[in-house]
C-alpha cells in the first residue's frame, strides 16, 4: 500500500537520478538509490504503522525484522504494530528483543511495560518500569506508574502520578478520565465527578467519560444528567445509565422512571432499556441486567 502523494514524490527523485546518471559514476548512483530506498522504507514504516491494516502491519515489519535483524527501528515498528494489532503477548517479546539491541532507550522501557500491563503482566511492568531511572519524566511513564499504582491500591502514589501526568501532556482528557475512574473504584464518587469534568473540558465529545460522570454523579444519589454536549442518542444512553445506577441503590421508582425517559429520548427502539423496563414490571423477582 503506498500513498499517493508519497508515490508521486519517489517518482520525482527516480527522475532526478536519471538525469545525474550521465555525470555520476557506479558507486555515486548506488549510493543515490540507497538513500531514496531509506526515504521508501521510512515513509511506507510510518504509514504502516498509523493507517494500515494492523495485521498487515505487522506482517510487514516482521518480514522486514528477518531482512535486517539488527535495524532497533524495524524491531521498534513490529513491537508497536503488534500492540496496534491487539497482540499483546507477542508485543512483549518484541520489546524485549528492542531492548537487547544497542541504541535502546528508555523510552522504550516504559512501552515494554505498557505492553506487559496490556498482557496482563502487572508484577512484569513494575519491574521493568523499575529500571526505568527517575529522571526520564514522561507523560506515558507516569500514566504506566499510575496504573500500576492503582493495581496495588497504593492511592496516595497513584493519585501523585495521575497528577504528574496530567502536567505532562497538552491532552489531558484521557489521563483525568482513568484518574475519575480510579477514584470512583475507590468509592470517592465526589471526587470522580470533579475529575471527569475536568476531563471533559479537553475534550467534550469523549462519551466514555460523559457516561462515567452521569455515573459519578448517579453513585451520589443526583440522577439529573449534567449541562454538558451530548447528541440525542447520548442523551438516552446517559438516562440508561442513570437508571442502572439508580436500581443498584434500590431507588427503583426513580430507575422505572430514568428507563422510560432513555425509552422516549432514543431516536431508535431501544432494546435494552425496553427489557429492562419490562423485567422491573413483571415483578419483584426480575432480575435487571446492565
Amino acid at each position: 500500500m503506498r500513498h499517493p502523494i508519497f508515490l508521486a514524490a519517489l517518482a520525482g527523485c527516480a527522475m532526478t537520478l536519471s538525469g545525474c546518471m550521465g555525470n555520476s559514476n557506479d558507486a555515486e548512483v548506488a549510493r543515490a538509490m540507497k538513500s531514496v530506498n531509506a526515504v521508501d522504507e521510512s515513509n511506507l514504516s510510518d504509514i504502516m504503522l498509523t493507517v494500515g491494516d494492523p495485521d498487515e502491519a505487522v506482517a510487514y515489519f516482521q518480514r522486514t525484522a528477518a531482512e535486517n535483524p539488527d535495524r532497533i527501528d524495524i524491531r521498534r515498528g513490529l513491537a508497536k504494530s503488534l500492540v496496534r494489532a491487539d497482540k499483546p503477548v507477542q508485543a512483549v517479546k518484541a520489546w524485549e528483543q528492542v531492548l537487547a539491541l544497542p541504541g535502546a532507550t528508555n523510552d522504550d522501557r516504559v512501552s515494554l511495560a505498557d505492553a506487559q500491563i496490556r498482557a496482563n503482566d502487572w508484577a512484569g511492568a513494575k519491574k521493568t518500569l523499575n529500571t526505568i531511572p527517575p529522571t526520564h519524566e514522561s507523560y506515558d511513564r507516569y500514566r504506566l506508574e499510575a496504573m500500576v499504582a492503582d493495581s496495588e491500591k497504593q492511592w496516595k502514589k497513584a493519585d501523585s502520578f495521575y497528577e504528574t501526568a496530567a502536567g505532562l501532556t497538552t491532552k489531558p482528557s484521557g489521563i483525568y478520565n482513568n484518574w475519575g475512574f480510579s477514584k470512583l473504584t475507590r468509592g470517592d464518587a465526589a471526587g470522580a465527578e470533579k475529575l471527569f469534568k475536568e476531563a471533559l473540558t479537553y475534550d467534550p465529545h469523549r462519551f466514555t467519560t460523559k457516561n462515567n460522570l452521569v455515573l459519578a454523579r448517579a453513585s451520589q444519589g443526583k440522577y439529573e444528567l449534567p449541562v454538558i454536549e451530548m447528541t440525542q442518542a447520548e442523551r438516552a444512553q446517559l438516562l440508561y445509565t442513570a437508571a442502572l445506577a439508580a436500581i443498584k441503590r434500590g431507588d427503583i421508582t426513580m430507575g422505572k422512571s430514568l428507563l422510560q425517559d432513555a425509552i422516549d429520548t432514543n431516536p431508535q427502539y431501544f432494546a435494552e432499556a425496553d427489557r429492562a423496563l419490562k423485567a422491573l414490571d413483571s415483578g419483584p423477582g426480575a432480575t435487571v441486567k446492565g
